[in-house]
């Protein structure tokens, strides 16, 4: 069965710094593209960033952009999200998704992608 487990998430004061990881199982990542979406209650889900299937290729959400940095280690099925100078407003649930078929142009739209994580919570707070 194919799964997504997002990790690393947490709670954070402004400024500070979180990891996130998005590990696979049942199936290898290695052709798969990657997107991190955000959602907070009542509001609809937000595409923060993308990676294509061999990391050449990365998007970002223009509200993370130079903070959020997402990367891939194929060797072990692992996609990471670090995410650097955290505001208040980075709070919320995030989801890794994965679909083997995603145009880099609609890559933070999340009717790109078939295979979704639980979801980690990040709150940012002081």
């Amino acid at each position: 069965q194919l799964q997504l487990v997002e990790s690393g998430g947490g709670s954070v004061q402004p400024g500070g710094s979180l990891r996130l990881s998005c590990a696979a199982s049942g199936f290898t990542l290695d052709y798969y593209a990657i997107g991190w979406f955000r959602q907070v209650p009542g509001k609809e889900r937000e595409g923060v960033s993308c990676i294509s299937f061999n990391g050449g290729s990365t998007k970002y959400a223009d509200s993370v952009k130079d903070r959020f940095t997402i990367s891939r280690d194929n060797a072990k099925n692992t996609v990471y999200l670090q995410m650097n100078s955290l505001k208040p407003e980075d709070t919320a649930v995030y989801y890794c998704a994965a679909d083997t078929s995603v145009s880099l142009s609609w890559c933070l739209s999340e009717y790109e992608y078939e295979y979704w994580g639980q979801g980690t919570q990040i709150t940012v707070s002081s």
